[in-house]
């Protein structure tokens, strides 16, 4: 029995290890794809900036309901990382097809956040609310997805609530620091 836990435990230990790898190599590559499609270096640590809130949201999440964290725990973090990232990546598209329409900095953040505001919220609502029936689920196969359920609907609940904030703070700031 302790030989069996030993050898769990190090395959656990060695997927995490590679999740965690894998995270940051997938960081990497959202960066450089956001710059070349930004035309920018700070834009994409703007959205970035959300990845996180994902995690405290996802960890707030497991403290609530009493869930262990687990590895599937760890790859719910890893999708609400790009869940989070999308919301604030076609925000701040909006933001700056307004600029390129000659729009003044806070008019068009004020133009994405009521454009935006709708879509973005349904989706978060929606992805929250169709997790629900797996976080209270109580057979015994759905039992090791219920962590991943956890971080992803809290991780994304709270990553949205904090971008709408945030992206467009970061935005006016990277702003003034550019006049």
């Amino acid at each position: 029995v302790q030989l069996i836990k030993s050898v769990s435990q190090r395959i656990e230990s060695d997927v995490q290890q590679r999740l965690a790898i894998g995270f940051l190599i997938a960081v990497i590559l959202m960066f450089a794809s956001m710059a070349i499609l930004f035309s920018s270096y700070s834009q994409p640590i703007m959205v970035l900036t959300a990845i996180p809130f994902g995690i405290i949201g996802a960890l707030i999440g497991h403290l609530l309901l009493g869930e262990p964290l687990t590895l599937w725990s760890m790859a719910g973090i890893v999708a609400v990382s790009g869940i989070v990232v999308n919301d604030n990546i076609v925000l701040i598209h909006f933001i700056n097809s307004r600029i390129h329409q000659e729009m003044p900095m806070i008019k068009a953040i004020l133009s994405a956040g009521r454009a935006r505001f709708r879509p973005i919220i349904l989706t978060t609502i929606t992805s929250f609310l169709g997790l629900i029936p797996m976080l209270f689920e109580k057979s015994f196969e759905a039992q090791f997805l219920i962590p991943m359920a956890v971080s992803i609907s809290f991780g994304v609940l709270f990553a949205t609530s904090i971008s709408f904030f945030l992206v467009p703070s970061l935005s006016l700031i990277r702003d003034d620091l550019r006049t």
